[in-house]
This record gives structure tokens, C-alpha cells and sequence, in this order.
């Protein structure tokens, strides 16, 4: 790798994890290696630490020394075939970045997966191992928030680009092993039912029909008999750029009822907040931005949850959460980019950008 764009890898400890998400996205190479003055290696940040020191508690301005991986795998640049070595150490420890060091602990040069298999001929793809866990889109809604569009589509069917929203959250599941869907059906349900049988999808598609509203998280009861291992619930216009495998290992890791993955995202206030103590002004806070998770609406269920709700009654996401919180363990699996909502007009037009439409 060369200098330059080894240097785009670099960072301070001293710098916030806020920051440290940004360059990771800049990178697309999921590490960064953090350095001191004299160029040392002092450990490697990565999504997976930048994730656990989110859930662990730490602010968007935490300094990335506090979660930063001091334990890190390296080689030394005096070693003969450097790139067979290191070949050796990402199959062995399941990483795909070794940091190379000089004799002085300090990092000269990187080595990456990619550069490992750079040159082989006829690298196939691996092939992904499908998974028996189901995914259900809640597709039933009314979808007011896109009137006048969904008076004549339901919101399932409308395109971004030359696809529709369902066949974009279908794909992004199967290219990670999930082909299983169940679709909750009521709003102009005749359209959706149509499409999906007429389409010729490649994946194990079934639905179910709500006779009334249930609300966000209601017909998730009507799914009684038809579950019975750990699922996935993704609102339809949910599009998330995510390893949902990453996901689900996650969830069993941490024995939860529920996993809802949360976005990152920044509320910029265009007002000066005044900051009282006491009675008096403390300071003047001009147009301050604040960093908070936000709920996907994608999560990971386990089949029990369904003996929450009522069949045939009205019930809320966030309800059915908090009566499964108050008894069980609820997780968050937080992303920091990747997330469109595309169930309002500004999103949908930033989705249209993003994902090539019109």
C-alpha cells in the first residue's frame, strides 16, 4: 500500500468516536489503526468497538482510546514473504487487515484481504449459506405519509429506480442468506398479492391478512403456528445497508428477546438554546447538534414474543417493547450509515439519488 493512502488509515486517539465513524466510512475498509506523535501503533479501531462502546454506554464525543483494540495482530516489515505470513494470520485469528510494524513498533504498511487474493485467477464469490430464519415485512399499512402517491400504489409497490421497495429489501436480505419472507398484508392487499405472485421471485414467499388495523406490531399475532425459530421484522420502507448475518450472531450472543437495530443520526437545532442554572442564563448554545439512535424499524425476534400480543387486537411496536422489556432482555445492534427511510418524502427523494432512480 502506498504512503498516501496508507495515511488515510491514521488517526489520533485523542479523536471522538463520532469522527472515527466517519473516516470508517470514508475508508470502506471497516479499520482504522490509531497512532501516536511518532507514528506507533497504539491499537485498531473497528465498527464491531465502535459498537460495543456505544452499547456499553460512551457518548459520540468519547475519545476513541477508550475503545480502541490494544491487543492487536500484527507483522514486522523484516519478514521474508510478508504477504504469505499475513495470508496465514487473517485465516487463523478471522481478520482482514494486518498492520505492518518496523522494528521501532511503528506502522509502515497495511495489508488487507483483498490485497491477499489481488492477482489469483478466477476468484469466484463465496458462496452464501442460506439460513432457515424467516424475515416478515410489515406491509400493511396505509402509507399516509407518501400521499397522494400511496392513494394509488401501496407503499410496497412503489419504485425506486426500476425496482420496488420490497424487491430491494428482499435482495439485501437474501445477499445474506435469508430467503424466507412472510408479508403482513392489508391496504390495497390485492396489488401486493398480485406482484408477488406474478413475479417469479427466486425466494419462500407466504402472507398473512389483517382484517382490521392492528397497528405496527399487531399482526405480528396472526404469525401464531407459522414461526417457531428466531425471526426478522422489517418495516417496508426500512432499506438498511447491514450484514444481517453480523446481526442475528449478535442477537444469540446476547440471549435477547429482541434486537432492534438503530441508526446514528444527527438532530441539528436552527435556534440558539439558551442553557439555564439557577434561574440564570448559563450559556447560549447557537444552533447545537445532537447525536442520537434512532429505531430502523428492522429487529430480531424471538418466535415467544408472539405470546405478547393479542391476537386480533391493536398494538404498537413500541408497546409490545416495553412489555417484552419489562421481563426480558431487548438489545440494540446500532449502524452509523446505510439506513434510508424511505417511508416520507425527503427521504424518498434522497433514496432516489443514493440508489441510482431518477
Amino acid at each position: 500500500m502506498d504512503k498516501s493512502k496508507l495515511k488515510t488509515f491514521l488517526v489520533s486517539s485523542n479523536i471522538s468516536i463520532k469522527l472515527a465513524m466517519q473516516k470508517l466510512n470514508e475508508t470502506a475498509e471497516k479499520i482504522l489503526f490509531v497512532i501516536d506523535k511518532e507514528n506507533k501503533l497504539l491499537g485498531t479501531v473497528s465498527d464491531g468497538d465502535i459498537r460495543r462502546g456505544i452499547i456499553m454506554g460512551l457518548g459520540f464525543n468519547s475519545k476513541i482510546e477508550l475503545i480502541m483494540n490494544k491487543k492487536f495482530i500484527s507483522a514486522k516489515s523484516i519478514m521474508p514473504d510478508i504477504k504469505k505470513y499475513s495470508e496465514k494470520l487473517m485465516l487463523d485469528n478471522k481478520i482482514e487487515q494486518i498492520p505492518v510494524l518496523d522494528d521501532q513498533g511503528k506502522i509502515v504498511d497495511a495489508i488487507f484481504w483483498t490485497d491477499v487474493l489481488e492477482g489469483e485467477k478466477e476468484q469466484k464469490p463465496a458462496k452464501v449459506k442460506m439460513l432457515s430464519n424467516k424475515v416478515v415485512i410489515m406491509a400493511g399499512g396505509k402509507g399516509t405519509r407518501l400521499d397522494p402517491f400511496t392513494k394509488i400504489l401501496p407503499k410496497p409497490l412503489i419504485p425506486i429506480g426500476n425496482k420496488t421497495i420490497i424487491e430491494l429489501i428482499m435482495e439485501r436480505f437474501n445477499n445474506n442468506g435469508f430467503n424466507k419472507f412472510i408479508y403482513t398484508l392489508n391496504y390495497k392487499k390485492e396489488y401486493i398479492k398480485i406482484f408477488l405472485k406474478e413475479s417469479n421471485f427466486p425466494y419462500s414467499i407466504d402472507w398473512i391478512e389483517e382484517n382490521d388495523f392492528l397497528g405496527t406490531a399487531g399482526s405480528i399475532s396472526l404469525l401464531e403456528g407459522k414461526i417457531k425459530d428466531t425471526f426478522f421484522v422489517a418495516n417496508c420502507d426500512s432499506l438498511l445497508d447491514v450484514n444481517f448475518h453480523d446481526v442475528l450472531k449478535w442477537h444469540k450472543e446476547h440471549k435477547s428477546a429482541i434486537t432492534i437495530i438503530g441508526s446514528h443520526n444527527e438532530v441539528k437545532i436552527p435556534f440558539g438554546v439558551l442553557e439555564l442554572s439557577g434561574g440564570k442564563l448559563k450559556k447560549i448554545l447557537e444552533k447545537p447538534v445532537h447525536d442520537i439512535i434512532i429505531n430502523t424499524g428492522i429487529y430480531v425476534m424471538e418466535p415467544h414474543v408472539i405470546s405478547y400480543i393479542t391476537k386480533g387486537k391493536h398494538i404498537d411496536m413500541n408497546t409490545l417493547i416495553d412489555l417484552v422489556g419489562e421481563k426480558e432482555k431487548i438489545t440494540v445492534y446500532p449502524i452509523y450509515s446505510g439506513w434510508l427511510d424511505i417511508g416520507q418524502w425527503e427521504e424518498y427523494k434522497k433514496s432516489l439519488e443514493i440508489l441510482g432512480g431518477i
